[in-house]
């Protein structure tokens, strides 16, 4: 496949100087964004199959605030408010072939830290591998990964029960040993393809839920 039929999901967090989104916010919202377009693509539903059927599930996430947020949310695309995150997800565009508005952001620059520890995490939960140092907008795309596995991997009855709950998800990084034995307990597992700041196939993250355990999914 060349990099004309090659296609990504853009995501677009909003970060203010004065007022910036918690790390694990703009995680959940950024999983959350992805789990909305999947369940409900609406008028892109010609987009998203053209991005599934590549086996490739990109996502790039650029940050903005003040007019080019403006600008973001004037193009095509659903807003996602998550406690103090915001974050817009586009419908899938070609590689080379991004809206001009959101070609112009940025990908550096989404250093976000949480002020708090973050709550009890409620199922599903995506787990970050402790043994990578990402970016904010590097984790939030593989969290957005590890949902749309997870979603890939539920059934009918499973995807109601995640709808009639928000599609709500908590991202929390896993200890060391827990995350090994994840990976090996047959959960959907992101295994990153290594375009940016991390080698080819490192497990980056495992969605968990009761009804997740020893399915198989696409990665």
């Amino acid at each position: 496949m060349n990099d004309a039929e090659l296609m990504v999901l853009p995501l677009v967090v909003r970060i203010e100087r004065a007022t910036p989104p918690e790390r694990t916010d703009a995680m959940e919202a950024a999983a959350m964004a992805v789990l909305s377009l999947l369940d409900d693509p609406g008028e892109w539903v010609a987009e998203l199959h053209a991005w599934e059927v590549t086996g490739r599930i990109r996502k790039v996430v650029r940050r903005a605030r003040g007019a080019e947020w403006r600008r973001a949310v004037a193009l095509p695309g659903r807003t996602i408010e998550h406690r103090t995150a915001e974050v817009r997800v586009h419908p899938p565009v070609p590689l080379d072939a991004w809206p001009r508005d959101l070609a112009r952001l940025q990908v550096s620059g989404t250093e976000l830290t949480d002020t708090a520890e973050p709550g009890s995490a409620v199922p599903p939960t995506l787990w970050a591998n402790p043994a990578l140092a990402m970016s904010a907008g590097k984790a939030m795309a593989q969290a957005g990964h590890a949902a749309q596995l997870a979603w890939w991997a539920s059934d009918a009855a499973e995807r109601a029960a995640w709808r009639a709950a928000g599609l709500a998800v908590s991202v929390r990084t896993a200890a060391a040993a827990a995350f090994e034995e994840k990976v090996a307990a047959g959960l959907p597992v992101v295994r990153d393809a290594g375009f940016t700041e991390i080698e080819p196939g490192s497990c980056t993250f495992v969605a968990e839920a009761p009804w997740l355990y020893g399915k198989v999914t696409r990665s």
